[in-house]
């Protein structure tokens, strides 16, 4: 259905709120699935549609079609910020949405590596990089997937701020990089001795291998042909070196090293605040969830170490 109000919604997200082309285009699928499912054909039967009765039955069907309740509170969640939309535009007079019941969820904590299984990763990477001629097509494409696992792991930015990334982003005089967050907002991270150098030499294995001319706005990170790395290509990225690598487990993605990071953060002392602007979070809120592998982390390593622990609880010598 083509639909003004959506389209209008759509254009807000994408050029007032700077949601990225990928987040507009799950937007666009979850309204076009609340029109489909509801039997809409117009703008008309879309402002009738929003009242508590028909979200109900779209969430209904939701699960019915065998969607996780995760899934289709997403789903509920893009409608519901569609309401306010149209609250602010003078269609609605209030969010038809906030009185529906969501399917109750289990809180998920996030996935992440151990910190020795990274160190280990490093090291067998560095003495293979020592194996292979700079001066060869696989030793370019190795400098650049280590290139990328280390920007994630130190720098703990999410995958399309590092295809974002350009040239005139690293600061190696001050030690800093310069990220284009959510909304455009700006944050310097900053950046250690051993990955500024991490990256000279990956940009040096550019300039030899790949050549051409490049300006401060160039890509950082570009592959063997010269052109920008894509948010797929990174995805392939990780899962080919870490999967293949000894000690990872389930799921491998840019994200799951951004929460390794913060999770080794917060572990070494760090607070909440800092680690909230080093990941460019908009609230507390977000980041607080990383509370939770730590709580988790101090209990295994409670059952493991502490004497009443060690025999189930009773007193004993």
């Amino acid at each position: 259905m083509e639909s003004r109000l959506i389209e209008r919604y759509l254009e807000y997200v994408s050029t007032v709120r700077r949601y990225s082309p990928r987040t507009v285009k799950i937007y666009r699928d979850s309204l076009d699935t609340y029109c489909s499912l509801a039997g809409i054909s117009s703008d008309d039967e879309l402002l009738e549609s929003l009242i508590p009765n028909v979200i109900r039955g779209y969430e209904v069907r939701l699960l019915e079609k065998g969607l996780k309740a995760r899934t289709a509170n997403l789903h509920i969640s893009v409608l519901s910020g569609f309401c306010r939309f149209l609250i602010k535009d003078g269609h609605l007079k209030s969010n038809p949405v906030r009185i529906v019941k969501r399917p109750r969820t289990e809180k998920r904590l996030p996935d992440f590596f151990r910190q020795e299984d990274m160190e280990n990763y490093f090291r067998r990477t560095e003495i293979y990089a020592s194996e292979i001629p700079d001066m060869t097509l696989s030793g370019y494409c190795h400098r650049l997937s280590r290139a990328i696992i280390s920007t994630l792991y130190n720098t703990g930015i999410r995958r399309a701020e590092l295809v974002g990334l350009r040239r005139g982003d690293m600061d190696f005089r001050r030690g800093v990089m310069r990220v284009s967050g959510k909304g455009d907002k700006m944050r310097e991270i900053p950046l250690l001795p051993s990955f500024c150098k991490e990256i000279s030499l990956y940009l040096h294995s550019v300039d030899t291998m790949v050549g051409g001319v490049w300006t401060m706005s160039s890509p950082l990170f570009v592959t063997a042909k010269g052109r920008a790395v894509y948010p797929e290509f990174v995805d392939r990225t990780v899962k080919r070196e870490l999967g293949t690598a000894e000690g990872f487990s389930g799921k491998k993605s840019p994200h799951v090293l951004r929460h390794t990071v913060a999770t080794e953060l917060l572990d070494d002392g760090a607070d909440l605040n800092s680690i909230k602007e080093f990941l460019g979070h908009s609230s507390l809120a977000a980041t607080q969830v990383y509370t939770h592998n730590s709580i988790a982390k101090l209990k295994t390593v409670y059952e493991s170490a502490h004497p009443r622990a060690k025999n189930g609880g009773k007193n004993g010598d």
